[in-house]
């Protein structure tokens, strides 16, 4: 594939990482860690591998999202004041 295509999904990349590390919100930093998951699918894919891409996108961006919003959501919060 062509930089062209590769260049934007490394930048959303990196954006996704810095963000998911500064979110608070652990619900907000599941969802950006979901799309960095599925934009390293996305950049498998670009670069040949579909079936690694396809397994990244499956497991990565799919089962371990839905992990992590139900163990989000089977915790207590506690303040920590």
């Amino acid at each position: 594939m062509p930089w062209e295509i590769e260049f934007p999904l490394f930048i959303i990349l990196l954006v996704a990482a810095l963000i998911a590390l500064n979110l608070k919100n652990l619900l907000a930093a599941t969802v950006t860690l979901t799309i960095y998951s599925f934009t390293v699918a996305l950049i498998m894919v670009s670069l040949g591998a579909v079936d690694v891409g396809f397994t990244e996108a499956v497991v990565g961006a799919g089962v371990v999202g839905i992990f992590l919003v139900v163990a989000i959501f089977k915790t207590t919060r506690k303040s920590c004041d």
